[in-house]
């Protein structure tokens, strides 16, 4: 065979086969999650269907091989079905068409050392002789460079095709943003090709190629065959071969050098996309830089002019929302807040992971009814990508411009069989993705604040988390409560490694069981000993007034390194949270 490199600077498109994992379950009337097994189980199934997508047209097949790793099967029959899967391709293929080793996304678990585990499957194929390899179907770019520069120091010759696969809004289901990984994976001196294949059809990858603008030179495109469809507890895809070729030659049209199909696509769809590119070639189209959305000018925010004037320290108070519909409460102590001169009212987003009325839906009545200046908390719990994404649509069209993201508590135990954490993203990958949704999609762009544990033991750790925020783009953070010495060391460090605006926060006391609490049933939280002690046989007008002079004197220690202030309202308590900021006015006088 050539070298695929000369055949693709001759500019002819390079095709692909189809998906082997939808279209063996459709001829064995089986899962996907079987064809794998194949390789050893049905080896002759595996090679009728290579040669049914060569028969069609394919001038490169992939391996059976897209789910083998060590976290899917056991470490002997991975290796097995690796090589097999292997032979096999290069037995149906022999000297008329190229053998990628497919290797598919590869999930990490939280003790998961992701670089060994594409070692493993990446040295199965190097001891068979693969030398062409595609990384597919990829939601991140994590570890990329590095496993990009393993296969080339292993097989300097090698040919890598990475493709990402990304929805058909432009972000992959980490958030990312994929004109950025694109542009990051082009930029690596290991990667020969990149491209996109999965999850959007033909019409919606032709949309997302605009959008990418120029394209590399050797750009993949790897669509579904359509919108899948669920019968009988099996996925089916129903796209018109016909159609889906008239897509792919706009692909090609469009720059697109590698084509193919990824689920749902058969042999016939490949025929069909075979004479397509066998017609005059449509009339090229001129791409330009992708277009932007049309922003408009932020408007002026008085609470972030505070943050950054440093002769002022705004207050941004925290107020739960209610556990039922009677919201009467809540706004009133939002009106008290606002007499008592805070800044910005925070809205807290079902805290401890109960169920409270929603906190987008609670910032934007404050915003309507009081004109008040709102930051609703956004957890990564329980929202999928297209509902954080509808909601981040709905807060902008509402007009609030601030956003503090947090990872949120899980779901307790005892309640996961009725109630699921839902995590797409943790909050560096939210903030990441909410950044993308500024540049791309929003007319006017989130200022997007993040918290900031101080109390954990190794805030080392938190510092590195929130330098990583900062990179993704925070550009803020609100602190967990100073209730310790060690808390308001670390806010110290804090102040001394972060860009970012910093926000201390400030948790009144109200008495000795109150502490007792916070220290046993809140993560995040510590109060000191010697503090707790202090409310010993305190009744409730002693507590309040403890609650008070321990406020002030840590927003007292905390000023020099903090940019304002984050007060949380215990119990509802507006009038005692009234009176700390006008001490805390006074002390800073």
């Amino acid at each position: 065979m050539k070298d695929i490199r000369e055949f693709l600077q001759e500019g002819r498109p390079l095709l692909f086969d189809g998906g082997m994992g939808t279209y063996y379950a459709v001829r064995n009337r089986t899962s996907h999650r079987d064809c794998e097994w194949a390789n050893l189980t049905a080896p002759d199934e595996v090679l009728a269907i290579h040669r049914a997508y060569l028969e069609a047209g394919a001038q490169a097949i992939k391996t059976n091989t897209y789910a083998l790793n060590r976290l899917n099967f056991g470490e002997s029959e991975c290796a097995a079905m690796l090589r097999e899967g292997y032979r096999l391709a290069c037995r149906a293929a022999g000297e008329t068409a190229w053998v990628f080793a497919d290797i598919g996304p590869i999930d990490a678990r939280d003790d998961t050392d992701l670089l060994a585990e594409y070692r493993f499957v990446i040295d199965q194929f190097l001891l068979i002789g693969a030398k062409l390899f595609l990384l597919e179907t990829l939601s991140t770019d994590q570890f990329l460079p590095e496993i990009a520069a393993m296969i080339k120091e292993r097989c300097p010759d090698a040919f890598l095709l990475v493709s990402f696969a990304a929805q058909p809004d432009g972000f992959t289901r980490d958030g990312r943003l994929i004109r950025e990984l694109i542009r990051a994976a082009e930029a690596e001196p290991h990667i020969d090709a990149v491209g996109l294949n999965c999850v959007s059809g033909g019409r919606q990858m032709v949309e997302l190629l605009r959008k990418l603008g120029k394209l590399p030179a050797c750009f993949a495109a790897m669509p579904n065959a359509g919108y899948p469809t669920v019968r009988a507890n099996r996925v089916f895809y129903d796209g018109d071969p016909g159609y889906f070729a008239m897509q792919m030659a706009t692909l090609h049209a469009q720059g697109a050098a590698i084509l193919g199909g990824c689920c749902g696509t058969t042999p016939e769809h490949i025929a069909a996309t075979r004479d397509a590119l066998r017609l005059p070639a449509p009339v090229r189209v001129e791409l330009h830089s992708a277009s932007e959305p049309a922003h408009t000018a932020q408007p002026e925010d008085p609470f972030w002019a505070a943050l950054c004037d440093p002769l002022k320290k705004p207050f941004a108070v925290e107020l739960d929302p209610p556990e039922g519909a009677d919201v009467s409460r809540f706004m009133e102590g939002a009106r008290a807040l606002q007499r008592f001169g805070a800044d910005l009212i925070t809205v807290a987003d079902c805290p401890v992971a109960r169920a409270r009325i929603d906190s987008s839906l609670m910032a934007c009545k404050l915003r309507r009814e009081l004109g008040a200046n709102v930051l609703p908390h956004m957890t990564c719990r329980d929202r999928n990508l297209n509902a954080t994404q509808a909601l981040l649509l709905g807060l902008c069209a509402e007009g609030i411009g601030n956003v503090l993201v947090i990872t949120g508590d899980p779901v307790p135990a005892a309640s996961r069989d009725e109630v699921k954490s839902v995590y797409n993203f943790n909050s560096r990958k939210l903030i990441r993705y909410i950044q993308g949704l500024n540049e791309t999609v929003l007319p006017t762009p989130f200022r997007v604040f993040a918290a900031l544990n101080v109390n954990v033991r190794n805030f080392r750790i938190q510092l590195e988390l929130a330098r990583e925020k900062e990179e993704a783009g925070a550009c803020g953070f609100f602190t967990q409560p100073v209730l310790s010495e060690q808390g308001l060391e670390n806010l110290m460090l804090a102040r001394e490694t972060l860009q970012g605006k910093l926000l201390g926060g400030i948790l009144p006391i109200v008495s000795r069981r109150n502490a007792l609490f916070l220290n046993s049933e809140i993560a995040g939280i510590h109060v000191d000993e010697a503090l707790i002690a202090r409310y010993d046989g305190a009744d409730r007008e002693r507590g309040e007034t403890l609650a008070a002079e321990i406020s002030t004197d840590f927003a007292r220690r905390m000023a020099p390194y903090v940019d304002g202030y984050y007060l949380i309202t215990p119990f509802g308590r507006t009038a005692l949270i009234g009176h700390i900021m006008e001490e805390i006015r006074r002390g800073l006088a």
